[in-house]
Parts: C-alpha cells; sequence; structure tokens
C-alpha cells in the first residue's frame, strides 16, 4: 500500500514502519465497514482540528 500525508499542505515522509502501521490500521478499520467492498482501491480521509478555545 502506498501512504501519503500532508498536515497543513506540507507533505510529511513516512518511513516504510510508519506507512506500515497507517495502512494497516486504515485497511482494517475501512474493511470492517457495512457496505464498503472488499476489492476497494482508494481511501480518503480528512481530519480537520476543532478550535478548542470558545
Amino acid at each position: 500500500m502506498d501512504v501519503k500525508l500532508s498536515i497543513d499542505g506540507k507533505e510529511i515522509e513516512l518511513n516504510q514502519f510508519a506507512t506500515k502501521i497507517f495502512s494497516g490500521i486504515i485497511a482494517g478499520a475501512v474493511s470492517s465497514l457495512r457496505g464498503v467492498k472488499k476489492d476497494w482501491r482508494e481511501v480518503q480521509i480528512v481530519v480537520n482540528a476543532i478550535d478548542k478555545q470558545g
């Protein structure tokens, strides 16, 4: 699997260990969701920080 991580538009380089960890976690979570086909090809996840001052 190929994993790309960018934070605030800056791409973060991942070593082989980090790539394996991220891909395993994401693939496991996505594969367990109802309605997701077993032969999925791509997953996109966007996480936005919530401003906790307020």
